[in-house]
């Protein structure tokens, strides 16, 4: 026999049940719960797309993560981007989203697309400007992304170019 499902942002401790009330134990001693209705749209944006936190320094209390989900509409591209120090991984749950940046490794700089499918994953290094873009015209992209720093930094750019090493 199942449990019952807990409520948004409740600690899971099997050994308490029936206890009264909301848990008291501090944020950093409980496992939480973040329910799909209860993401949390409050995050720094791009244009083109929206961000909904989960898991964060303000929904958990978490120091050293960030995760959650972006939606970009159909037909649309998001503003160009990076993304500060943090390692972000993206990891498609719908839509054929792609993932657009400028490869100066050559004599030239190349933009390169990498177009993805559902169960695709991507690795974005610190710094890395990019964009996103949902070619399809009828079916939202989704993706759930992880970030190695508590909150989602977002660093929104004019174009997309490759940031000079001392900035990088």
């Amino acid at each position: 026999m199942s449990e019952p499902l807990t409520t948004p942002g409740e600690g899971f401790h099997p050994h308490l049940h029936g206890a009264p009330g909301p848990s008291t134990a501090p944020l950093r001693a409980r496992l939480h719960h973040i329910r799909a209705d209860a993401l949390d749209g409050d995050t720094a944006q791009t244009g083109g797309m929206r961000r909904f936190a989960a898991i964060s320094g303000r929904t958990v209390g978490s120091e050293k993560l960030w995760m959650g989900q972006t939606h970009v509409a159909p037909a649309t591209s998001s503003s160009d981007h990076h993304h500060g120090e943090s390692e972000t991984a993206i990891y498609v749950v719908g839509g054929h989203p792609e993932f657009v940046f400028l490869d100066d490794s050559g004599e030239r700089p190349e933009e390169v697309r990498l177009r993805t499918s559902p169960g695709d994953y991507i690795f974005v290094p610190p710094f890395v400007p990019h964009r996103e873009e949902n070619p399809d015209p009828s079916e939202e992209a989704v993706v759930v992304i992880a970030r190695s720093t508590q909150e989602a930094i977002v660093v929104n750019l004019p174009g997309l170019y490759a940031l000079p090493a001392e900035e990088a």
